[in-house]
């Protein structure tokens, strides 16, 4: 999708192109070996794209492998998140359903094409970007040459796949939010999950910070912006506009 478009925040158009990058999982292994339906989640995609969009960005949505995403099924339950929010995200993801269809393969993008990669949540990125060798890559490059790097959620679990040349973590020290352990408790996914995300990045040296469970909270370290929840999808988006602006 493409278009010049006045973007409210700003008062300036802003041409600029992203790559979003998607879970191509459709559950989570859990610690006993279960499967959790999974995938990515509705708000966090939707919200992200549909601004990114209205303000003129030209849009690519890529997952490992080209696998068509999966919309987690807990992301679209009434009881979750509301039908009138339902009833949007199913309209606006039909709207965007040939990308959806038909993304991009992640091992053959040319991080050199985009101004920002942007990785929404939903637990998929914990089953596969965080192990990801093109993720990985994807987000080094993207770092080297300061490119805008923006998860949300469970988003940040990609950052994981990224490493120096020395192979070292590559987020190490820097400032950052993702979904929180407690969080990760309130759900009821905790318990059994194999890894906690907010703790496993504190225990890799990235200096974790958070808001209160559910609100909108977003941390900004130079070109690397980050929303701890779906509730923050909106603002990150905003951020990345202003950082693009």
């Amino acid at each position: 999708m493409t278009g010049e478009t006045d973007h409210s925040n700003q008062g300036e158009f802003i041409m600029c192109k992203i790559v979003i990058v998607l879970s191509a999982a459709s559950t989570w292994t859990r610690a006993d070996g279960s499967k959790y339906p999974s995938g990515v989640w509705a708000e966090e995609l939707v919200v992200m794209h549909e601004r990114l969009a209205k303000a003129g960005c030209e849009l690519a949505i890529a997952t490992p492998g080209g696998v068509p995403p999966t919309i987690d099924p807990h992301s679209m339950d009434p009881k979750v998140v509301g039908q009138e929010n339902v009833d949007h995200f199913r309209k606006y993801l039909d709207s965007i359903a040939g990308s959806l269809k038909r993304p991009l393969v992640l091992a053959e993008i040319d991080t050199s094409r985009y101004d920002a990669v942007v990785i929404p949540g939903g637990h998929g990125p914990v089953e596969d970007l965080y192990k990801d060798p093109d993720m990985g890559r994807i987000l080094a490059e993207a770092d080297r040459d300061g490119k805008i790097i923006a998860p949300v959620c469970h988003g940040q679990a990609a950052l994981l796949a990224a490493k120096n040349e020395r192979g070292e973590w590559l987020f190490r020290g820097r400032r950052l939010t993702a979904f929180s352990d407690e969080e990760e408790v309130e759900l009821g996914t905790a318990d059994n999950a194999p890894w906690l995300l907010a703790k496993t990045l504190r225990d890799l040296g990235a200096q974790y910070e958070k808001g209160p469970n559910w609100a909108a909270f977003v941390v900004q370290d130079g070109h690397l912006l980050s929303g701890q929840n779906p509730a923050s999808t909106a603002p990150l988006a905003d951020a990345v506009l202003a950082q693009l602006a």
